[in-house]
């Protein structure tokens, strides 16, 4: 497993393309929060609320374009069926894919510290509330989590990377936000808007950011995940 794990990771590193996506999601993050109106900087207190709030969506768009190659580009050059002649197992190829990107993903978000540290240093009073920005840490690893799966399961659906890309970022958007607007619609009302938007990614993200780790908000992210492996594994089977 860790071997497809490190395969993953050089794969996407030997590629300057992988460079450029880092690029691309850091400097976005880094102009919306210290350059552009409305920024950090113009607040008046400590607060990583606005990074949080627009991680998300850069997620959203920044994993579809790292996991799309994951299994549609082993289809397309033939590589998949010798990988299968592989002493694996599919649940452990499938990990060693998920895992491998997870901690790109996770490469990407780990610089995004020099913000908590850059806020912390320029603040005059007692500084960032660490509880709260602990919790939408915690919030922001599981949602990278559910879109990574995601996206390998998209990826195994088909050979096309681009096709795989726009699949994955469409279920991600769907979970992430789809859910949310549709509790908004008039005719749930009563309660069942309530249930409705927390069959949703966005609702647990923020329950989790508010820095109340709650057990059901993780059981939801792991059933995700969990639901996207059996799906990528039955997947497998047939190709």
């Amino acid at each position: 497993m860790w071997a497809i794990c490190k395969k993953e990771i050089r794969h996407f590193f030997n590629n300057p393309f992988g460079y450029v996506i880092l690029a691309i999601f850091l400097l976005i993050n880094g102009f919306v929060l210290f350059v552009f109106d409305d920024n950090i900087l113009d607040f008046g207190y400590a607060t990583l609320e606005s990074f949080f709030q627009l991680a998300p969506w850069l997620l959203l768009l920044f994993i579809p374009a790292i996991t799309m190659h994951s299994f549609s580009e082993e289809i397309q050059s033939g590589t998949f069926e010798i990988l299968q002649t592989k002493p694996l197992k599919r649940g452990e190829i499938i990990a060693g894919k998920y895992f491998g990107n997870l901690i790109i993903v996770l490469i990407g978000i780990f610089p995004t510290l020099l913000y908590l540290i850059s806020i912390q240093s320029l603040s005059s009073g007692n500084g960032i509330d660490t509880g709260a920005t602990a919790g939408s840490y915690i919030g922001l690893f599981f949602l990278a989590a559910v879109f990574t799966a995601i996206g390998i399961c998209s990826s195994s659906f088909t050979k096309s990377t681009v096709v795989a890309m726009m699949l994955s970022l469409f279920i991600c958007g769907l979970l992430f936000y789809g859910f949310n607007a549709l509790s908004r619609l008039p005719f749930l009302s009563r309660g069942t808007d309530y249930y409705v938007e927390m069959l949703g990614i966005d609702f647990h993200y923020r329950n989790i950011s508010r820095g109340l780790v709650d057990t059901r908000d993780l059981i939801y992210f792991l059933s995700v995940i969990g639901l996207f492996f059996s799906i990528t594994f039955r997947k497998m089977k047939q190709l």
